[in-house]
């Protein structure tokens, strides 16, 4: 297995168009622009609470979402009879890869296995000798596009395979497969697959700060354009995974500086959403990199006091090092506070109950990193009677009977939300023995 220490390197929508977004669409013949449109219109606006019945493909395995917070941290840990699972994985190996006279209903199959065996277990010592066949055998399928399932399932294989046994040479093999699938697949849940493992490869499969930011320019040109560079416009599904996978690379950049100005206002723009999911990952991404925007004062460091953040009732605050604002992460903050605030507290009949408390709860949580960037998701500002301390981030992840993971931080939230869409409920497992699960997300206080 090839180690990575990935600490290292950095530690539908209801819009028109804007202008600005007109200006980077891509060229494309009416005729391909009406069939990409007619095939997405039924696929719009799939929310993250969607029902099965809503879209067909959600029951199958092949929808790439993890619903709220809440219900991403309650996912049910996938468990398979330790005497069956290595069996019928090299079956299924054999299967992908010997790909003739197979049909594609049989290749649906035998990638649908291969998922969620993959998912299940931490297999890196069953696929390694053929790691290299199997993406092979991946992306032909991807480059076939013989059938939206084979296309999601073996997008989703490639990806599940690369957090089990990552490759740095993956990275160069498969980015334009990808790129050239969410450009040209007219099915809006294949799109939305490819963005998210473009996401996913840029991080695990080796890919260089350059290279993890070119991929964020293009995802950043889908959210500016409503999905219309994606040829997906107005597309709900597909800016919410381009949101989330910018988010997901933007934790392995030490310095958003650069990227943040141009970045906030194609976010603060998608606040503006009819879709709530869309809302969602554009405050979340704010909210990021708010935080990212205050980093620890060096030790020989001198430092106006006015922009010292360091808050003596933070819970990590006493006895740690200093917090210092090195950049204005946006311009118009009330403006920002105030849609963050009127989100917060949204009263409409437009949507769903649950949509709303979705919606109250986390705008609640972005608006206060916004106004106080060192805290976290989920953090209580209320005191406990016992140590007469904020009780601080309450988002916790438990890793079966050695310890609980807190998430007090937006980046370990957005590692978390991302390998909770790969892995779904195998993400336990995986972390236990998978060292390149683990390294994503380190921090584990045992009870």
């Amino acid at each position: 297995m090839h180690e990575r220490d990935l600490r290292r390197q950095a530690l539908e929508s209801g819009k028109t168009v804007s202008k600005k977004a007109q200006s980077k669409q891509s060229s494309r013949t009416s005729s391909r622009a009406n069939s990409a449109t007619n095939s997405r219109a039924n696929s719009r606006n799939a929310s993250r609470q969607g029902s099965d019945d809503e879209d067909g493909n959600l029951s199958d395995g092949t929808a790439w979402s993890v619903n709220s917070i809440d219900e991403m941290l309650s996912l049910d840990d996938t468990e398979l009879p330790s005497d069956t699972w290595v069996g019928e994985l090299q079956d299924r190996i054999e299967q992908i890869i010997n790909r003739k006279r197979s049909s594609v209903q049989g290749r649906e199959e035998s990638l649908s296995a291969y998922v969620r065996i993959l998912t299940a277990q931490y297999a890196q010592e069953e696929i390694h000798s053929k790691t290299a066949e199997l993406v092979t055998a991946f992306l032909k399928s991807i480059k076939a596009e013989s059938s939206e399932k084979e296309t999601v399932f073996a997008i989703k294989a490639l990806v599940v395979t690369l957090v089990t046994d990552p490759l740095d040479s993956i990275y160069d093999a498969v980015t334009k497969p990808l790129q050239r699938t969410i450009t040209d697949s007219e099915s809006s849940i294949t799109t939305t697959a490819a963005i998210h493992a473009l996401g996913t490869t840029a991080f695990y499969g080796g890919s260089s700060i350059e290279e993890t930011q070119s991929i964020m320019d293009l995802l950043l040109e889908i959210i500016e354009s409503d999905g219309n560079s994606a040829g997906a416009g107005d597309s709900g599904e597909v800016v919410t995974a381009a949101l989330e996978e910018w988010g997901f690379l933007a934790t392995q950049l030490e310095d958003l500086e650069d990227a943040s100005e141009e970045a906030m206002e194609a976010f603060v723009e998608q606040l503006d959403s009819s879709d709530p999911n869309v809302q969602i990952a554009a405050g979340e991404n704010i909210a990021l990199i708010y935080e990212k925007s205050y980093t620890e004062l060096e030790a020989d460091e001198e430092h106006d006091s006015e922009n010292d953040i360091s808050d003596p009732e933070d819970e990590a605050a006493p006895g740690g090092p200093k917090l210092v604002k090195r950049y204005t992460p946006y311009r118009r903050e009330d403006q920002l506070k105030h849609t963050l605030s009127s989100l917060a507290n949204l009263s409409t009949r437009k949507l769903s109950k649950k949509d709303r408390k979705t919606l109250h709860t986390n705008f609640a949580d972005i608006l206060n990193s916004v106004e106080n960037p060192t805290r976290g998701p989920r953090y209580q500002n209320a005191v406990s009677q016992e140590t007469g301390k904020r009780y601080g981030s309450r988002m916790t992840v438990r890793i079966h009977r050695t310890g609980v993971m807190k998430i007090d931080r937006w980046w370990k939230m957005h590692r978390l939300s991302a390998l909770r869409r790969v892995l779904q409920g195998g993400f336990v497992g995986h972390y236990e023995k998978n060292e390149v699960i683990f390294d994503s997300l380190p921090y584990v206080l045992m009870d």
